[in-house]
């Protein structure tokens, strides 16, 4: 694996050798002395930049008695080449991977653009428990905990970060969970849509067709990284992080930036649904 910029395939794999190594105890210049390892390598590595081969990621797997479960995840994710990244989830839940997770923390700036229902991250608990009790991949018992973790994702949304969501009118105008759980729904849009790091913006019904016919994705950017496209559909997730395909999303974005209503435009959107019950 040669020495190489920082991806999302690599920094995952990073991730999760760091993990492996603080079970050790071991700190990296330490690791790097009894592996015969110029600490740099040692760092490059947990950063996702590559610079080892596979007999070495796997002499300091088993150096760290790695389970094997886990060292042959570590070694396929590895082997992962190229600029796109496909999970399948154990659980079915797209949008609780690890990696998603991850990369929603590291990022100073997360652009959503989401046409059925109202973005994961702005959803309030009883609606996501409307949505997840309609998903096929999730079973009944898991139900409470995939709840709870969707929600918990909403804890990035602070004022160190940036936050611009693209949001087609007719999401709003979905019933989701009844009258209730939708009023308390888009009140709370409301309430976030007035922080000055939330930009919350309504493409409406009335413009017709779009650049964002082709699906909901989210793009994410970073202080040191490359910008990632995350796309998800009912059972896996992509996250894409070369030039010519963000080029095509960050494309999209600006078409809809372009369509879509300004805050206050916004804000009088669903102020009007809400007079409308």
């Amino acid at each position: 694996m040669p020495k190489r910029s920082s991806s999302v395939v690599g920094r995952e794999f990073g991730n999760g050798v760091r993990t492996a190594v603080e079970r050790t105890g071991l700190t990296q210049r330490r690791l790097a002395e009894v592996l015969g390892w110029q600490e740099a390598k040692v760092c490059d590595m947990l950063a996702g930049k590559g610079g080892v081969n596979e007999a070495e990621v796997r002499e300091l797997l088993a150096y760290c008695r790695t389970p094997l479960r886990e060292r042959e995840e570590l070694l396929d994710l590895f082997r992962e080449s190229g600029n796109v990244y496909l999970q399948v989830p154990d659980d079915g839940v797209p949008d609780q991977v690890r990696t998603l997770i991850n990369q929603e923390k590291d990022a100073d700036e997360i652009v959503c653009w989401s046409m059925i229902l109202v973005p994961g991250l702005l959803q309030i608990p009883e609606y996501i428990e409307a949505v997840t009790a309609k998903a096929q991949t999730i079973k009944p018992e898991k139900r409470a905990a995939a709840v709870a973790a969707r929600a918990a994702r909403a804890a990035i949304l602070e004022y160190t970060r940036t936050f611009v969501f693209y949001v087609h009118e007719q999401a709003l105008l979905l019933p989701v969970g009844g009258e209730e759980v939708w009023r308390e729904q888009l009140a709370h849009l409301l309430r976030l849509s007035v922080r000055n790091y939330i930009s919350i913006r309504i493409v409406p019904r009335s413009i017709g067709m779009h650049a964002g016919v082709s699906g909901d994705f989210r793009l994410m950017r970073f202080p040191k990284y490359p910008p990632v496209v995350y796309v998800e559909s009912v059972q896996c997730c992509l996250f894409f992080d070369d030039k010519d395909t963000v080029k095509v999303y960050e494309n999209i974005l600006k078409d809809l930036a372009r369509s879509a209503l300004d805050e206050e435009q916004s804000r009088a959107v669903i102020n009007s649904i809400l007079e409308g019950f």
